[in-house]
């Protein structure tokens, strides 16, 4: 067709001095309906309902929400320039080591919190760390990567001579805990999140009381269930007779990343913000690498601050303990608190940190390329761990709902399904939870949440789905996830010829790698022999050794940060999430998992991501229409409405839901909504959803978004 047609004026100078059939037809055309009439889409009662009253969850004016500068043409540049992208994402790290310089120099809130959490464990009250999604993983770091790891490393003798003081059982005086509990370790659970109420029950569950410090960590600001969970703890305080406003701030944390002003118009935000027996930690740095990606600088921050305040703590009452002559200086040093090190001095430590990691990029983007291309071939990933344990599963997993990844396969697969999986040194499945957690597995009681759920949540969607996700939240779910280096796990999902087999070891670790009985070398041995490739990353003070892949020129990583006044090992922990954050977020953009630095394959899971979803349709969309070149050749239009683009995602969701369950990686609900909209506009006719997806198995959809505007 001529250009001129189109083009809605030429379309209409034609129909002027022309009678014709193609102009007989013009009521047809995209330009005469709304959006959703061309595209036969009438809004679901949940996409009504959303729209009108879920106001108080479309969060996209938040910072966090925000495309960041410096990553606008991230899944270009990772694409082209792999060392460069990895840079590009390395430099929003910056932010937070500026944000902590300042902190450093005045850390306020954070020397509150550390002079409570030493107040409370000297007292024998507890330390309750909640969180949600990325924040929750956060929680259970601190309570089973920091917190008991450490005590099972103090020797009785040490003990002995602390509980008098402390109290016994010091391992169980800090919890960690998220929404849904141990099982949304793997995956959130629908309906949760959003609930003020759940947060409230799992402080009750936990035997959370007035007097125990209680620290809330949301990376938004806004998230419903640690609102509930800071709210319901500081009600105990109110409830109680003698309520002091001040007491209950020196006990009760809410950590955060986003200003005040822009969370001051949603309701809930506003009812901890403005509370004063709150003690409110505001750790903004700015938009994420990724848009909304809150896994990385949010967490990043979150966690360097509360690790290192809970060290403080400890180290401030371990040299009072001395001062009493109850700890010898030698038991301060099998402490690992030798040395003297301030708060101050431990928030400026990020920057060293970061400047370590930048330094390793050759070798990352090495990595980051192999493991892409693994994918890209049809093959899978595995990683090992044990210090990092968490960590590293905290970054495969949350992979999924990031980039609209399959989660963990369950030991039901028959085959499997995610790209990543992870291995630690244990015999079978409860094993490697307990290595994983240092604790059995804890579940949800359902007996604790069903009534109030159905008695409770007026919503009806929201009743529905949290019902639904009570019944995958319990002790049971334990048995359908095996991460062992067991013969059975081997036997079942071991490596096959050209998949990916990382190893992440700390500190003393590095020990292991040359040893031939350890699980270390038996799994480099393993991948080796069944021909898949290798990589490693360590984290160390020490000289880098020689390991199986040596040979080969295996990717290896090494970081050199040592455990100096850190016995809990934060920053060389800190330093691997960096890492592995950039390098997961840089091998999913070689797959074509972002366009820009915008998170397109985001899985509308919730309330916010349901609102981030819609959106990034919106600004997608409406950035093609926009475009020059599709003016030419299609016309101008109005910018589709947030309405228009909620109704198409709703409309999406069931299907992509179908594409999933028969193992369609490909499908996402973003992409196959922008998709459906702009195929439809461009080819004058309303394209199926199957013919959407079938757009995105080329090169996904920045691939599309590419090649959409010039034809």
């Amino acid at each position: 067709m001529n250009r001129v047609f189109r083009n809605p004026l030429g379309m209409l100078l034609v129909c002027g001095l022309f009678v014709s059939s193609a102009c007989g037809g013009k009521n047809n055309s995209p330009a005469s309906k709304t959006l959703l009439e061309f595209l036969a889409i009438s809004p679901s009662a949940e996409s009504a309902d959303y729209v009108k009253e879920k106001t108080q969850f479309q969060l996209h004016t938040l910072t966090t929400e925000q495309r960041h500068p410096r990553t606008w043409t991230l899944s270009d540049k990772v694409d082209t320039d792999l060392p460069a992208g990895l840079d590009m994402l390395f430099s929003v790290d910056e932010d937070v080591a500026t944000r902590l310089a300042a902190l450093s120099k005045d850390p306020g809130p954070v020397r509150t919190l550390s002079e409570a959490i030493e107040k409370a464990l000297l007292e024998r009250r507890k330390i309750y760390v909640y969180g949600t999604g990325a924040t929750g993983r956060l929680a259970k770091q601190m309570e089973s990567a920091f917190w008991r790891p450490y005590w099972r490393g103090v020797d009785n003798a040490l003990k002995s001579k602390l509980e008098p003081h402390l109290g016994g059982g010091l391992e169980e005086k800090l919890v960690g805990e998220m929404t849904g509990a141990d099982r949304a370790l793997i995956s959130s659970l629908e309906g949760f999140e959003d609930l003020q109420l759940i947060g409230r029950l799992q402080l009750k569950e936990r035997g959370i009381s007035k007097g125990d410090v209680v620290i809330e960590v949301t990376e938004g600001g806004e998230t419903s269930a640690g609102i509930g969970t800071i709210l319901g703890a500081h009600d105990q305080w109110k409830e109680a007779t003698g309520y002091d406003v001040a007491e209950a701030s020196k006990h009760l944390f809410f950590v955060y990343n986003n200003p005040d002003e822009v969370l001051l118009p949603f309701e809930r935000s506003r009812s901890v913000i403005q509370e004063a027996g709150i003690t409110k930690i505001n750790l903004t740095t700015g938009p994420q690498a990724i848009t909304g990606s809150t896994r990385m600088q949010a967490t990043t921050i979150e966690t360097f601050v509360l690790a290192h305040a809970v060290e403080d703590a400890l180290g401030r009452i371990f040299k009072g303990l001395v001062a009493q002559q109850v700890l010898t200086a030698e038991d301060l040093a099998q402490l690992g608190f030798a040395e003297d090190m301030t708060l101050e001095q431990r928030l400026s430590r990020f920057a060293t940190v970061l400047t370590e990691v930048k330094k390793a990029v050759p070798e990352i983007a090495r990595l980051t390329r192999l493991e892409a291309d693994t994918y890209m071939s049809g093959h899978f990933s595995t990683y090992f761990a044990n210090i990092g344990l968490i960590t590293t599963f905290t970054d495969g997993t949350e992979r999924s709902p990031t980039f609209r990844l399959f989660p963990l396969d369950t030991v039901n697969e028959p085959t499997r399904k995610s790209l990543f999986q992870v291995w630690t040194s244990a015999k079978d499945r409860q094993a490697a939870w307990r290595t994983f957690l240092g604790r059995p597995f804890r579940g949800l009681q359902s007996d604790l949440y069903r009534e109030p759920f159905s008695t409770q949540i007026q919503d009806d969607f929201l009743r529905k789905a949290a019902l639904e996700s009570l019944n995958k939240a319990g002790n049971e779910q334990q048995d359908l996830y095996d991460f062992s280096i067991s013969d059975a796990n081997v036997q079942r999902v071991g490596p096959k010829a050209d998949d990916l087999g990382v190893m992440i070891a700390l500190d003393t670790e590095a020990a292991l790698l040359n040893d031939t009985s350890s699980d270390y070398d038996r799994f480099a041995a393993l991948f080796q022999e069944r021909g898949a490739k290798l990589g490693l990353v360590l984290v160390s003070g020490g000289p880098t050794p020689t390991w199986r892949g040596s040979a080969s020129g295996a990717p290896f990583i090494h970081l050199r940060i040592a455990k100096m006044a850190d016995p809990f090992g934060v920053d060389q922990q800190i330093a691997l999430k960096i890492l592995l954050n950039a390098h997961s977020t840089a091998t999913m953009g070689r797959l074509g998992k972002i366009v820009g630095n915008t998170m397109t394959n985001v899985s509308p899971t919730n309330l916010k991501l349901i609102g981030r979803a819609t959106y990034l349709i919106q600004l997608h969309v409406n950035d093609v229409l926009s475009g020059e070149e599709w003016k030419k050749l299609h016309g101008e239009r109005e910018p589709i409405t947030y309405a228009e683009a909620n109704a198409v995602l709703f409309d999406v969701i069931p299907f992509v839901a179908e594409k999933k369950a028969q193992g369609d990686e490909a499908a996402a609900e973003v992409a196959v909504s922008i998709v459906r909209i702009l195929e439809s506009l461009r080819q004058n006719r309303s394209v199926t959803l199957d013919e959407a997806l079938a757009q995105l198995r080329g090169g996904g959809l920045n691939a599309y978004l590419a090649s959409v505007r010039e034809r």
